[in-house]
């Protein structure tokens, strides 16, 4: 059986035609996607509907031929499985109960997260049968910080960042917090690489604006022991860091044990990490999301300057972060064609 395009791109593999897949691909944007949310009811029903999920994940394949499916879940439903109270309310994003003891932890740590994720692992299975041979599926989490910014929280902030003095203030809860994303993480993304994914990608999506020493704290470490324990177990399948907003911090990413591509934000100058990162791994992403609400000329000539600058490169044509809710879906079929539409070699 051939290998698909994006796993090969991921292993080191250059193409004319770079692979493409896009974050939030499935997702509001999609009037298809609204009619199964409204079916549903609410959004956790969603994603532990193993069904419904596997149809919303499959529906830009469908529309769009796009070269792989991510699954759809939630960075929230590992919280979730470990106990915490994880409420999404219409217009207003999550809600949780933070954890505030030592206490709150070793109840979380009894927890049996596969338990309450079964479903998700159903949803790999379902979708992956119905995907052709040379599509991908991408099975995810979120990073521990990430995670954990929700988590004490308590829903999200307009500066996630801020977050950074519980480390000053009470380190010790802090790793101990971490310490229970990294095993957990492990194990979950462990369970969708069994039930069929075939690469991982780590959503690290509040790394940004951290200081240097905090970052490998709660980043650059974490990152590391989730890509490492996860190769050792299944050294076949691709491992993709996405650390959005880290800057030329990303540096620091291009030689963690287990970490085989790397995923670019549109801060990022892309001369800088085709010149920085491409020598070392696969480059992912890096167009500005907001160009495909925009389309038209100024979309297709910033994709040029990714597709010129990377020809020559393993690279992942993708977005720096994920579709907004506004995104015309005519503007992702445009996208999708052009980048088709001749040799980049």
């Amino acid at each position: 059986m051939p290998t698909p395009k994006f796993i090969a791109a991921l292993k080191g593999e250059r193409h004319a035609v770079p692979p493409m897949w896009f974050m939030r691909q499935a997702g509001r944007y999609l009037p298809e996607y609204r009619a199964v949310r409204a079916e549903a009811g609410g959004f956790l029903d969603l994603c532990y509907d193993p069904e419904r999920a596997s149809v919303v994940t499959l529906q830009p394949i469908e529309r769009f031929d796009v070269d792989a499916a991510i699954l759809f879940a939630d960075i929230l439903l590992l919280p979730h499985a470990l106990g915490q109270t994880v409420v999404f309310e219409s217009g207003e994003g999550p809600k949780l109960s933070p954890p505030t003891t030592a206490g709150d932890l070793e109840a979380f740590a009894a927890a049996d997260v596969h338990d309450r994720l079964g479903p998700v692992y159903e949803t790999v299975k379902k979708t992956r049968a119905g995907l052709a041979a040379d599509k991908a599926l991408i099975g995810f989490a979120g990073a521990p910080w990430t995670v954990a910014t929700y988590m004490l929280a308590g829903g999200p902030l307009k500066d996630p960042t801020a977050l950074r003095a519980h480390v000053y203030r009470d380190r010790g809860f802090v790793d101990a917090l971490l310490d229970l994303l990294v095993e957990r993480t492990i194990a979950y993304l462990s369970a969708q690489i069994d039930a069929g994914v075939d690469a991982v990608q780590l959503f690290d999506t509040w790394a940004g604006g951290l200081p240097g020493p905090v970052l490998d704290v709660v980043g650059v470490k974490p990152t590391e022991r989730i890509a490492a324990a996860l190769k050792d177990k299944h050294p076949e399948i691709p491992f993709i860091a996405f650390p959005k907003g880290v800057g030329e911090k990303a540096s620091e990413y291009l030689h963690l044990r287990g970490v085989d591509a790397l995923g670019i934000d549109h801060a990022l100058d892309p001369a800088w990490a085709r010149a920085t990162l491409s020598p070392h791994l696969t480059v992912q992403g890096g167009l500005d999301p907001m160009l495909t609400v925009v389309g038209g000329e100024a979309m297709e000539n910033a994709a040029t300057r990714y597709l010129r600058l990377f020809h020559d490169a393993p690279y992942v044509f993708n977005l720096g972060h994920g579709f907004t809710p506004d995104t015309p879906p005519d503007n992702v079929k445009r996208l999708v064609d052009f980048v088709r539409g001749r040799d980049w070699a």
